[in-house]
């Protein structure tokens, strides 16, 4: 039970991110490092859960998982587009 408590705890914030990331189109205050670790993590603890004891507290890693997967991917798209953007408007500048 406080497994699940401390899974729910971490994973209530993800969905909020998502959104924010997607929003904003901004990797501002986002660190790939950072997200990249947790992804592993929860990787880990399903691996876990899976060889040591399957049961509910499977469902929340995988939850977790899932959004952070998805913020990993828009941090991908919208630093691609901030480096498109910030070429765009140096060949802006030079062609004046």
């Amino acid at each position: 039970m406080f497994e699940l408590l401390m899974i729910v705890c971490f994973g209530i914030s993800w969905p909020f991110n998502v959104v924010k990331s997607y929003r904003t189109r901004s990797t501002k205050g986002k660190s790939v490092v950072f997200l990249a670790a947790i992804f592993i993590g929860y990787i880990f603890g399903i691996i876990n859960k899976l060889l040591t004891n399957p049961n509910y507290v499977l469902y929340a890693y995988v939850f977790n998982l899932i959004f952070v997967g998805i913020d990993l991917v828009l941090y991908a798209i919208n630093a691609r587009a901030e480096r498109v953007g910030k070429a765009g408007a140096g060949e802006g500048l030079q062609a004046r």
